[in-house]
This record gives structure tokens, C-alpha cells and sequence, in this order.
């Protein structure tokens, strides 16, 4: 096994503070520095603790400037959404500059630069960056990301023929704390108009992996076109973040279409409901919580992928998803270290077989 990588962590959130403890204990990476906003008085504190591990002697910090110098094989940057889209290229494109490649779960549009929705003000800085440092930036997620780039596109490659492709998320948001009102309107009136139910946010979005696959495939998308469906509980429902009360939304249901001579040929669709009963008659899993990709062709293909946790630690497959997404992008950086300066998407990947995982 080669040397360790060494790679500094930005971001403390939900994520980074799963991924960091199983950083501490892999043998193909070394931790040598962790990054955190100047707001909430993270700074200063011992990462360990910020994990909710044991301390580790090692001080988060806000000082771009400071983790730059511990001269990085990359940062994994699990910092904000792209509604912080001016902090995170501000940050990546900082490291970018100084020769640094980048692995990162924010700004979920960038697994498909080229979209066409995502706005130069967003793209040119870090093209700019990875030129001048002759760095590498790679983005990925679970959706979108590796469950509907990565999943569909290796099944996709075992056909003679594909009429249809469709990768679904189906998840349950009983336990989730993050937002969602505004967003997609869970909890909110039926009245209430969400931002993602707009044509061009949501597939902004969550769109991109649908011009990937089109692009990996060979064909050209006519139009990219959405739909939007909600579904009002008729009774209240207790989840982690409070109660919605009865005639609020509760469920959600769309899908992202990449048009083909008039036909949706390649979609996204996202069923999230909140409790299992919610939405009865729409699509469900073999199990709950699921990822699910569907493709009509010769041979037709279903594959479905539950993530979960099976250590006694009672966490539930929306924090397993989490965790596969920030180690996606950890696992990445011995192969994004290794290809040509610039974007990277997951095209440009070879098989990640996550070396050093067996122990």
C-alpha cells in the first residue's frame, strides 16, 4: 500500500463529523488539519470533540491561510449547499489556486459542470483556479451523485438496448432536522409554493446527472421538463423537527425528464414522504429508504441499494447515506490526485475500490 494521503477537512456539519473519525483509523489517509467557519465559535476547539470522539489534540481553525501551509494531497470539503455558493468558492477556489485538489459534497450542481443552468459566476472562478494552480476539482453527492450517475450508468453499460432509464430516491424525512420547508414544502400549506417546484431551481438542483448521462450515452437532450406533486395528511404527524399538522404537506413526489424525440428517456424522480404512512399510492421500496434505479431495455434492470447501519449504534439510512456520500468523496482523492488539472466528474473516475476499507 502506497503512503497515506494527507488531507485537510473542511466542514464539521453532519457530515464531516461522521466522515473524521473513520479518517483517524483508515490507512490510506492522514488527517493533518481540519477547517471551520469564523461563525460559531468552532475555531480553537479540538476536532475530537467537535466529532464527539475523545480529543485528538488537533485544534479546528477558520485560517484558510494555515491549512494551505500543511501542503495537502487535498482538501474534502463538506461544507454548505450551493445557497453559500459565493463561501464555498471563496474556500475551494483558495486551495485550488495554491495547487491543492479538491473533493467536496457542496455544491451538489457542479457533478455536472457543463449544465447549462449553472451560472458563470459559479463555474469560470474555479476553472480559473484549477489553471493557475494546475489543480483538480472533483463534486459528488448521493443524489445527485453516485446514485444516479455512478448506478445507472454501469447498469446501463450490461444492455444491448435502453428505452427508459430511471434512478429514484424513496426516503422516509420522519428523522430529518435539516431544511425542507421552504424547499420542497413539507409541513407548510398546500397553497405554499416551494422553491424546487420552479422548473429551472429544481433541476439546477438536482438536475445535472441527467445531461451527464445523456452526454456518457451519446445523445442529445431536446428539453429537460419537471414535474410536481404534494400530498396533504389528513391527520398529525411527529417527526424530529416538531408536528405537521393535519392539512399540511407531508409528502412530495417529483421527477426531472431528459426529453428524447418528445419521450422522457432518462428521469429523476424523488418520492419523500414523512412517516411510512404518508403517500400510500405512491412508489415504495422492497424496503424503506431506498435508491432505486429502473431501466426498460434488453435485458430490463432493477437494482435497488439501501444504506444502513448495522453496528448497534440505532442510526438511521438517512445518516448511512450520509456517511457513503462523504466517504465517496474521500475515497476519490488518490484518483482525482492522479488525473489532469481542471473539473472532474464522475466520467473521468476509474473504479474506486476503496482500498484500505478491508482491515
Amino acid at each position: 500500500m502506497s503512503a497515506p494521503k494527507k488531507v485537510v477537512v473542511f466542514g464539521t456539519g453532519f457530515v464531516g463529523r461522521m466522515v473524521i473519525p473513520e479518517i483517524l483509523k483508515h490507512p490510506s489517509f492522514e488527517l493533518v488539519g481540519v477547517g471551520v467557519s469564523s461563525e460559531g465559535g468552532k475555531a480553537g476547539c479540538d476536532v475530537g470533540e467537535l466529532c464527539g470522539i475523545d480529543p485528538i489534540g488537533m485544534a479546528a481553525t477558520a485560517d484558510i491561510d494555515e491549512l494551505i501551509a500543511l501542503a495537502p494531497d487535498a482538501l474534502v470539503h463538506y461544507g454548505p449547499t450551493a445557497a453559500q455558493a459565493n463561501v464555498n468558492i471563496a474556500q475551494m477556489g483558495a486551495f485550488l489556486r495554491a495547487g491543492i485538489d479538491v473533493c467536496s459534497t457542496a455544491m451538489t450542481p457542479w457533478v455536472w459542470p457543463q449544465m447549462r443552468l449553472n451560472p458563470p459566476s459559479w463555474i469560470d472562478p474555479i476553472t480559473e483556479a484549477c489553471e493557475a494552480g494546475g489543480s483538480s476539482c472533483f463534486t459528488t453527492g448521493i443524489d445527485p451523485g453516485f446514485a444516479n450517475d455512478l448506478f445507472p450508468l454501469t447498469l446501463m453499460g450490461l444492455c444491448s438496448e435502453v428505452r427508459s432509464v430511471r434512478a429514484l430516491e424513496i426516503l422516509d424525512y420522519i428523522n430529518y432536522e435539516g431544511d425542507y420547508e421552504v424547499e420542497m414544502g413539507i409541513g407548510m400549506p398546500p397553497d405554499f409554493e416551494p422553491l424546487l417546484a420552479n422548473n429551472d431551481i429544481l433541476a439546477m438542483s438536482w438536475g445535472g446527472t441527467v445531461p451527464m448521462m445523456a452526454h456518457a450515452i451519446g445523445v442529445e437532450l431536446d428539453e429537460m421538463t419537471s414535474t410536481w406533486e404534494s400530498w396533504v395528511t389528513p391527520t398529525p404527524i411527529t417527526t424530529a423537527k416538531g408536528v405537521i399538522e393535519a392539512g399540511n404537506v407531508a409528502a412530495i413526489r417529483f421527477t426531472i425528464n431528459g426529453i428524447i424525440g418528445g419521450e422522457a428517456r432518462i428521469s429523476l424522480e424523488h418520492v419523500n414522504r414523512v412517516g411510512t404512512d404518508a403517500a400510500p399510492e405512491w412508489p415504495r421500496g422492497n424496503q424503506d429508504d431506498v435508491y432505486r434505479v429502473v431501466i426498460e431495455g434488453t435485458p430490463s434492470i432493477t437494482q435497488e441499494t439501501a444504506f444502513r447501519f448495522t453496528d448497534g449504534t440505532g442510526r438511521d439510512a438517512s445518516t448511512a447515506g450520509c456517511l457513503a456520500t462523504g466517504m465517496r468523496a474521500l475515497n476519490a482523492v488518490p484518483y482525482v490526485n492522479d488525473l489532469p488539472a481542471g473539473w472532474v466528474t464522475a466520467l473521468d473516475l476509474p473504479l474506486i475500490p476503496g482500498v484500505g476499507t478491508v482491515r
